[in-house]
């Protein structure tokens, strides 16, 4: 019974992460909403630690509420699910420094992307969220997996 219950966690973990993959690439690359249908003839790009979050903190009224907080915590949440799935379906990386490293790989190869098809901005402020996400998206599985265990330690 335990058997057939991980593998279906498993399956619908694997599903859950390809949808998730999916509408992550559609928000970076294609959403109209987010300016991603607009191609500069230009390479853009930030490599200021922090310039793009002060200068959404300080022009937050003038951006309004949403560009302020899909900015900001976007990134954060955008990347979270990452470091919580990953760990279910790669049993290899449930160590949080394996979460965190393969965050910060993932939000550099999107920022690459985005940087060589001219779609969006090449943001270190970008990168320092999205790994900031997946980190934090790692301790909520290392937390949630520990709850699980003594549940059913308690259960025993």
């Amino acid at each position: 019974m335990k058997n057939v219950s991980n593998k279906l966690i498993m399956s619908v973990s694997r599903l859950l992460f390809a949808l998730y993959l999916i509408l992550l690439a559609y928000f970076l690359f294609f959403s109209e909403h987010y300016g991603r249908t607009i191609i500069s003839g230009e390479y853009r790009y930030n490599l200021t630690p922090f310039k793009e979050v002060k200068r959404f903190i300080e022009y937050r009224n003038i951006i309004g509420p949403e560009g302020f907080i899909v900015n900001i915590f976007g990134n954060i949440l955008a990347f979270a699910p990452f470091g919580f799935v990953l760990p279910i379906i790669s049993p290899d990386n449930r160590k949080l420094l394996n979460i965190t490293l393969l965050s910060l790989e993932f939000s550099l190869t999107i920022e690459l992307l985005q940087l060589i098809f001219k779609v969006g901005i090449f943001d270190v402020d970008d990168l320092m969220m999205n790994t900031l996400g997946g980190f934090l998206g790692g301790v909520c599985f290392i937390l949630a997996r520990k709850l699980l265990r003594s549940i059913r330690r308690g259960k025993r």
